[in-house]
Formats: structure tokens, C-alpha cells, sequence
């Protein structure tokens, strides 16, 4: 395998994806011409400007500024670290579903595992502010899929992503989080510890410059490499109007599998998954279905389980049968069962306790179902 520490290249392919002005579009198109980026700045005024406007030519002729410089000097650092890499479009180890995109990036900053990046992997993605079922559904199938073999790509968000990835690691698969920051910097800062143990076991990778802030923009475009890596995406949770369903309608464009998770009729968290469901998207209840969709043979016949519902006695067995699968108030719930409010606010916290339902806003109860 060529990695970045076998030659110095890297420095050629730094300088053109930070030229102004070029982008991974105008880079591809540059390579195709003149095959490597040395050649590229090797070339002619006359020879850039049948490819690109004059201001893109010069800048690419002109001597590294000082900001491109320091760049250099930062990712030469990074480099030093062990399992740091940088990976062009011309390495072995680039993802190679990732060369089958429309709009693959021209530098990709990795940590951890790349042997990762080549293998079969499902995205899974979701709401940022999801419910207790969700993170339960995304950390279930993700550790399901995991221990059969398939790798989880997410982009380490709070909510389904972080949900996923924890899922997956807990599998032999392991995860690939695909983040929209430099790949020195964490966000949200509250996932560090997640990301290190991404880091020590599965793969963290990022298109964007070491230093690179959380720039709102950065995120919906990152969604084209987590859905490019996998042979389909798995939409737990998204409300109508969410950057899920911009992850999935770029996976359509792939050509890749798009499944979703059905909800209650009355959870704005269902809503974007019914609307992907009626576009064509697979209706999945278990990891098992994605499994036999992708013909995917598992490496073990002991794949944990993603349908076991867990029992119930005596009271809390009945407020369970009340409460149902849809969200209901808590007034609703006493009509129901015949019981005060003040009784039910202490069954309730208790089974809140043991993680068998969750309050809503606006004094809604949801049930949370063993995925």
C-alpha cells in the first residue's frame, strides 16, 4: 500500500486542492489533462488557459503564499502522527466506491483504519435531536450490521450518528465517520470521546484542510462521501425538512439502496422516512432485511437480534398496553386507564428510569420499543 509516509508528493496535491480558485471539480479536470499535479504546475500559462480562466492560471503558476506554506508545515506535522494519512485520488488506499461519484474529493485526511475505506459498508443517519427510540434503532442495527461484517459510515453528529457509530463498534464491522471539519478538530466537542475511539478502532476521514472550523455549509456537503462510501444508506429518524434526506437523495443519485425506518403516523421524526418510503425507499424492520436486500452473507450466524420485545408483568405490563406505540399525553393516558394523573406520574417515572419510555415536549409519553 502507498501512504504519504512512502513519498512526498502529498505536498503537490495539497497545494493544488488549496489553490484559489480550484475546486475538486477544476482539480479533476486539470488531472485529466496534465496527469499529476507536479505536471500541472509545470505547465505553460498558454497550456492552463485552453483549461482555465486566467486568474485560476496564475495563481496556480504563482509561488505558495504565505497561508499555503503554513498549511504544508501543519499537515507535514500531522503527518508524523501515527495513523495519520493523506490520501489522493492517486493512492491505492483511496475509497474506491468513492471514485464512482459524481463529485469525488481531490484529498481525503484519514486517521485509523484504511483498510476501512475498501470495504462493504451501509451508511446510517438521522436527526441530530432524536428520540430515545431512535438512538435505540440506530445503535441496535448499526451493532447488527457491524457484527455481521458491514462497516457503518455516519458523519459524527449528536443524535442517530453518534448513536450509530457507537453501535458499530461494538461489531467486528467498525464504523467510518465522515466529518465536515479539519480532521484535527472534533465537533460537536461533546463526541471527543466518541471520535477517539473511532480513531484507535475504526476510520475518521474529512476533505477539508487541517484547521477547517465547523462551517454550516461544510456539513450538507460531506453527506455525498458518507453515502459514496456505502453500498446503501439506512435513514433512521428525519423530520420533513432534514439533512438526512439530502444524504439519501444524494445516495439515490449514486445508485445506491436508500432504506428507512417507519414511525408513528404522529412523530414529526417519522415524517421524512414516510416520505422516502412512498419515493421508493426500502421499508426496513430488522438489520436483516437491509442483509437480504444487499445479498450480503454475514460472517456469524449469531447476529445480535433487532426485533426482541422484552416482557412485562403486573402493572407495568397494562400501563405499557395504555400507552400503545404512539405518542399519547399523560391526561389521555389517565382517561385511559382510569388512574390520576399524580399515580401515573410515578409508574411512569419509573419505567422512564428503566429506559422503557421517554417524556416529550408538551407532557407526551412515547413507548420505546426494543429495536
Amino acid at each position: 500500500m502507498i501512504t504519504n509516509h512512502d513519498n512526498q508528493d502529498w505536498r503537490d496535491w495539497l497545494r493544488l486542492s488549496l489553490t484559489k480558485g480550484v475546486g475538486n471539480e477544476t482539480g479533476r479536470k486539470l488531472l485529466s489533462v496534465f496527469g499529476l499535479p507536479e505536471h500541472i504546475f509545470r505547465a505553460g500559462l498558454a497550456d492552463l488557459l485552453a483549461h482555465v480562466p486566467e486568474k485560476i492560471a496564475r495563481a496556480l503558476l504563482a509561488a505558495p503564499d504565505d497561508h499555503m506554506l503554513r498549511q504544508i508545515d501543519l499537515t507535514s506535522a500531522w503527518l508524523q502522527i501515527s495513523g495519520n494519512n493523506l490520501l489522493s485520488l492517486a493512492d491505492q488506499a483511496y475509497p474506491k466506491n468513492l471514485l464512482s461519484i459524481p463529485d469525488p474529493p481531490i484529498l481525503l485526511y484519514a486517521k485509523g483504519r484504511l483498510e476501512l475505506l475498501t470495504t462493504q459498508t451501509i451508511a446510517v443517519v438521522g436527526s441530530r435531536n432524536a428520540t430515545a427510540q431512535g438512538i435505540s434503532n440506530a445503535e441496535k442495527f448499526s451493532e447488527s450490521l457491524s457484527q455481521g461484517g458491514l462497516c457503518i459510515s455516519s458523519g459524527l453528529a449528536a443524535g442517530i450518528d453518534a448513536a450509530a457509530h457507537a453501535g458499530a463498534l461494538r461489531g467486528t464491522g467498525s464504523t467510518i465517520a465522515v466529518i465536515g471539519t479539519g480532521a484535527d478538530i472534533v465537533y460537536p466537542a461533546r463526541n471527543r470521546q466518541l471520535a477517539h475511539q473511532i480513531v484507535e478502532s475504526g476510520c475518521l476521514i474529512s476533505e477539508y484542510p487541517l484547521g477547517m472550523p465547523a462551517v454550516a455549509s461544510n456539513f450538507p456537503r460531506r453527506n455525498r462521501i458518507i453515502s459514496g462510501l456505502a453500498q446503501g444508506v439506512l435513514v433512521v429518524e428525519a423530520a420533513a425538512q432534514s439533512g438526512s434526506l439530502i444524504t439519501a437523495r444524494m445516495a439515490a443519485e449514486q445508485g445506491r439502496d436508500v432504506f428507512a425506518i417507519p414511525g408513528s403516523i404522529h412523530s414529526p421524526l417519522a415524517k421524512g422516512c414516510h416520505q422516502l418510503i412512498k419515493q421508493g425507499a426500502k421499508l426496513v424492520e430488522s438489520a436483516q432485511d437491509i442483509l437480504d436486500e444487499i445479498g450480503f452473507v454475514p460472517f456469524t450466524s449469531e447476529m445480535p437480534s433487532s426485533s426482541t420485545e422484552l416482557t412485562f408483568d403486573g402493572e407495568s405490563a397494562k400501563l405499557l398496553m395504555f400507552i400503545g406505540y404512539d405518542p399519547v399525553h399523560i391526561d389521555v393516558l389517565a382517561m385511559r386507564s382510569g388512574d390520576n394523573v399524580m399515580t401515573l406520574s410515578a409508574q411512569l417515572l419509573d419505567l422512564e428510569l428503566q429506559g422503557h419510555i421517554e417524556t416529550l415536549p408538551g407532557g407526551m409519553i412515547q413507548r420505546i420499543a426494543s429495536a
